[in-house]
């Protein structure tokens, strides 16, 4: 906590001593930009925070509605520092995250630190259209991973975002844009780590390769829309992208590739201490905007080549979470900035896992002020679960504002 409280106090002495100083931003497009003289480099400094309600009620088929819970807590809370050094051509991107949820669990991979960076990484364009990116930053996974947290057309990500994505993790990235006409054509390769983000520890695995290719057929989305959920900016004419991603991690220690628990062999039969899988990951997904409607689609699919692993002596076992998931999504906004939108996803995991298929059914309605800035979500969330006559229902309500 002390370097967060640290950050906290800077920040304010470094606001204070402005005063009533007005600078050249507009809301939701960062809290200050400096830029040298000499143009030598640039920064641009954000933040935005997210203020959840959350209440949750298990419906017992004999029994009807339990006594339920609810819960108030700030889902997120992140700084966003990004620019140029030294050229354009080459920019940056750190963002910190401040809140429990972002912060995560304290333990000897992250030498006892809180896992504070989200993202720390420099992207050079160094020959036309491409760019390298280097450092911990989200891989070309799936479609709403990848969109921002602040620019989700629901109060959050779906069960297949948090049953397969590959999240963050340390490496570099290759990626290439070319056009074909109208046609606009993105690919990505990139070789990381392969156990998540803020490790401190030597590599106990293989290396994570991903690969994804992305095709949009009438050109470019307004403002990057192709990565905002919801039609914000209302396009004019069909805009359609259709993208998918191989990933494999090679020998991943973890249950989920690079996400999820470590597979410690408790045994010791393993001379590193760690059960090791060969792990692939799959996704195709796509999505359409016109005239404030909006329909996003995803795949996941996940295999291994030893799902459950066994010690020695029996006493402990780990297992992969393999299997495929399915989510749809769509929305309308209205002229007035209302917009509802709905979501249906269905996860079902590999029969070697043990684990039943569910559905969840989400039905939202959100109120954008400023965009994505600044805007008020809520939604309902019914869940089921195969071969189970009880079933889960989900109340949220947030606020979300960034600057």
């Amino acid at each position: 906590m002390k370097l967060t409280l640290t950050s906290l106090l800077c920040a304010v002495v470094l606001f204070a001593s402005y005063g009533q100083r007005e600078i050249d931003s507009k809301f939701g497009k960062g809290l200050y930009n400096v830029i040298a003289a000499d143009s030598s480099w640039k920064m641009k400094f954000g933040m935005r925070f997210q203020t959840l309600f959350i209440g949750e009620n298990d419906h017992v088929d004999s029994t009807g509605f339990g006594a339920g819970s609810s819960q108030f807590l700030i889902r997120r809370a992140r700084l966003k520092f990004d620019g140029f050094a030294f050229s354009p051509k080459l920019k940056y991107k750190v963002e910190l995250g401040l809140s429990n949820r972002d912060l995560g669990k304290v333990d000897g991979t992250n030498n006892l630190a809180p896992r504070m960076i989200l993202d720390a990484v420099v992207k050079w364009n160094f020959y036309q259209n491409f760019e390298l990116w280097a450092g911990q930053t989200k891989l070309a996974g799936n479609r709403e991973r990848v969109v921002s947290s602040a620019n989700m057309q629901l109060v959050d990500r779906s069960l297949l975002n948090s049953r397969f994505n590959i999240d963050r993790d340390m490496g570099i990235q290759l990626r290439h844009h070319f056009k074909l006409g109208n046609v606009v054509v993105r690919e990505i390769a990139s070789i990381s780590q392969g156990e998540g983000r803020n490790l401190v520890q030597d590599n106990l695995g293989g290396l994570q390769y991903t690969g994804r290719v992305e095709i949009l057929p009438f050109g470019k989305f307004n403002g990057k829309g192709d990565y905002v959920c919801g039609d914000i900016a209302r396009e004019e004419k069909p805009k359609l992208s259709v993208a998918a991603t191989y990933d494999f991690n090679d020998r991943a220690v973890k249950t989920r590739s690079n996400l999820g628990s470590y597979m410690v062999d408790g045994s010791g039969a393993n001379s590193d201490g760690f059960f090791h899988s060969n792990i692939t990951t799959i996704f195709a997904d796509m999505m359409f905007k016109y005239k404030g409607f909006s329909l996003m689609g995803e795949w996941a699919m996940r295999d291994a080549d030893v799902i459950n692993h066994y010690s020695a002596d029996s006493t402990f076992s780990a297992t992969v979470y393999t299997g495929t998931g399915l989510n749809l999504q769509a929305g309308y906004l209205l002229k007035n900035n209302w917009e509802v939108a709905g979501r249906y996803t269905q996860i079902n995991p590999g029969e070697e896992t043990g684990r039943a298929d569910h559905q969840q059914y989400t039905f939202g309605i959100s109120k954008y002020l400023a965009g994505h800035a600044l805007k008020v979500q809520s939604d309902v969330s019914w869940m089921t679960t195969k071969d189970s006559p009880d079933s889960h229902l989900m109340y949220r309500l947030q606020i979300d504002i960034h600057f």
